[in-house]
């Protein structure tokens, strides 16, 4: 099924013409993208791995205006899990320096552009140089009130829903929380970035179908796009496209 959706992909390139027929009013609030296939991607071209993360990093830029652009409210990037950490410690390091080399070049864009800048994941295993410059960026874009770029960096969803029982059953041990108050509102109120809805449209690049632990809880209800671009490859066209297939789906919450 994949395969046949990746050829209607390559027959049926966007066009400025066709890209007028998305629906203002049918943008998806938040989109959520697994940024896949950097390695491979300098793989196929002789190069070393970090060669695909450095260009997957230049993808980001182009997404995050056009995602801008489109009115997209909430984009959510999965740009390292916790799982991340087995990688070999040069591709880890150099994954590290990626969100400050990224802020550094592209920060005042996204503060001229509006855009808020958040971080979802564990921050205390980061090293000091990465924690320091997306929370810069944080501070920096506090007061922003366009689109919301939440980078997902050092994240893990059973992490996440792991945490939040833990908070839970602390609340109600102290008695802050009752546990006949307890619903699946009150748990997502102890997830990491709570004050985020959860992603109408997941995206995930280089062919592979599945969640990789990511958003498991708040994705229980988005539209799942995937497709065999390579991240690198990844194009605002593609970006299109996946917004386009969203909005012919029907979403129906398990009702009629």
């Amino acid at each position: 099924m994949l395969g046949k959706f990746s050829n209607w992909i390559k027959r049926n390139e966007i066009t400025e013409e066709t890209a007028e027929t998305i629906l203002p009013e049918k943008i998806p609030n938040h989109v959520a993208i697994i940024m896949d296939g950097n390695g491979r991607w300098a793989k196929k071209r002789g190069l070393p791995r970090i060669a695909g993360h450095r260009e997957g990093v230049k993808v980001v830029k182009k997404i995050v205006r056009k995602a801008n652009g489109l009115g997209i409210k909430t984009l959510t990037l999965y740009a390292f899990s916790t799982e991340n950490w087995k990688r070999p410690k040069d591709e880890v390091d150099f994954l590290m320096k990626l969100p400050e080399q990224f802020l550094i070049n592209y920060l005042p864009e996204l503060v001229e552009q509006n855009v808020q800048v958040q971080i979802m994941g564990e921050k205390d295993q980061l090293p000091g140089h990465t924690l320091k410059a997306v929370s810069e960026a944080v501070e920096q874009t506090k007061n922003n009130t366009g689109l919301i770029l939440n980078f997902a960096l050092n994240y893990g969803s059973r992490y996440e829903i792991t945490h939040a029982v833990k908070q839970l059953i602390n609340d109600v041990q102290e008695g802050k929380i009752s546990q006949g108050d307890i619903s699946e509102e009150s748990i997502a109120h102890y997830f990491l970035n709570n004050n985020i809805a959860d992603p109408d449209l997941l995206i995930r690049t280089s062919g592979e179908i599945r969640l990789s632990n990511f958003m498991l809880w708040q994705l229980a209800y988005a539209e799942l796009w995937f497709t065999d671009v390579l991240w690198p490859d990844f194009t605002e066209d593609h970006l299109v496209q996946a917004i386009l297939e969203y909005q012919h789906r029907g979403r129906r919450y398990g009702g009629l």
